[in-house]
């Protein structure tokens, strides 16, 4: 997807805040042609950042109307994190600590049942390979490499729940859970960002050079 340049933010920004428009609606708006128009929206429509549908009017021929994708809502800004940290603090509040703890245990349980099929019958190694696809699908940004001992190293770069992470330790704990459960390996946090860490990495050792 090539940069967003100025005039095509202008177009995001249009469609978000006036809805569907038009060619000649926001070459108005823009305060440029109509042909400049068309070449910034053929580029948002190939990066599936606008889609059109043909108006009907009641005079005239019909015309091509413009709105936002999906794929462009990811765009605009988003609080999620203080939304959930509200539901948290909530939930908290009226029912004590415990609540916090049943409900990412909760979680990490179903995580578990969720997954397991893709784990179930794989090598270490493969095991980890898919926990790494999966977290990365999820924004987590993972690398990760098998040492020369059998052991790996999995690193996330990027948390996309550390708001809540930094105020409820409980979602770490469920993390590192649900990673033992679904690798049945051992799995030692080395580094955390919701403790200070630049990123979050993980040591993951096959559970039988444990018990040796």
């Amino acid at each position: 997807m090539e940069e967003i340049t100025s005039t095509r933010k202008q177009i995001l920004y249009l469609l978000k805040t006036e809805g569907p428009m038009t060619v000649s609606d926001l070459a108005a708006k823009l305060g440029i042609t109509e042909m400049a128009v068309r070449r910034h929206l053929q580029t948002l429509e190939r990066d599936n950042l606008i889609q059109s549908r043909l108006l009907r009017q009641a005079m005239g021929r019909p015309t091509n109307q413009y709105d936002l994708t999906d794929q462009a809502e990811d765009l605009f800004p988003k609080n999620y994190h203080t939304f959930v940290l509200d539901i948290l603090r909530d939930l908290e509040n009226a029912e004590g600590p415990s609540a916090i703890n049943d409900l990412f245990r909760r979680r990490e349980k179903r995580m578990t049942e969720e997954y397991r099929d893709l784990f179930e019958g794989n090598s270490l190694e493969e095991r980890v390979r898919t926990l790494a696809e999966l977290q990365d699908e999820k924004g987590y940004m993972v690398r990760w490499e098998p040492r020369g001992d059998g052991t790996f190293v999995l690193t996330e770069f990027n948390c996309p729940i550390s708001e809540v992470a930094c105020c409820y330790n409980q979602a770490c704990s469920a993390e590192i859970n649900w990673f033992r459960s679904v690798l049945s390996a051992d799995v030692e946090r080395i580094e955390c960002k919701a403790e200070g860490g630049r990123n979050c990495t993980y040591v993951i050792r096959p559970r039988e050079a444990v018990k040796k």
